[in-house]
């Protein structure tokens, strides 16, 4: 989750508040919606290099049986307990920051003890001292080796729309 700092001078903005929701809802039944509010996340200003780390059982649903299957049955939590990315942001430059900027950090994604390569696309920004990285992608379960079993399977979607929201403040 750590990298090595290398460069003199270069900055390493963290959080350990950052946002993760996901959402695999399917019309008609009931919501599957989930919010982890503790997720860190580390930013080398100097490499571009990003991390985050969310830890699978933070995640909150409002039926507390959802929030069981999921730890349980789906995600393994106690066997997996947590899913990481770790990236390089493209051409980014912490000079000229300011304002919102598009950009793709392109990383691997660990889940359910399984990684895959992404590009994800994020907005990085700058307000005052602090760096915000916020993201929307989407993950489908059976890339990660989740097996939604068939009982359930028209309930939840084949594709979870995932959200990051991080306020980074300077270490």
């Amino acid at each position: 989750f750590a990298f090595a700092v290398t460069a003199i001078g270069q900055e390493k903005f963290a959080t350990k508040t950052g946002e993760i929701n996901f959402e695999a809802s399917v019309p008609s039944f009931e919501e599957v919606k989930a919010e982890n509010n503790n997720v860190s996340a580390v930013l080398e200003t100097g490499t571009g290099n990003f991390a985050a780390l969310a830890l699978m059982k933070g995640f909150r649903f409002k039926v507390a049986l959802m929030e069981e299957h999921f730890n349980e049955n789906y995600i393994e939590s106690s066997k997996y307990p947590k899913a990481t990315f770790k990236g390089k942001i493209q051409d980014f430059d912490y000079s000229e920051l300011s304002g919102e900027k598009e950009y793709v950090i392109n990383g691997t994604f660990n889940l359910h003890g399984t990684d895959k390569t992404m590009e994800v696309p994020a907005v990085i920004s700058k307000e005052g001292e602090d760096v915000w990285v916020t993201a929307q992608f989407v993950l489908k379960p059976e890339e990660f080796n989740i097996k939604i079993p068939s009982i359930v399977s028209k309930k939840i979607a084949d594709e979870v729309n995932v959200s990051a929201v991080f306020k980074l403040q300077k270490q």
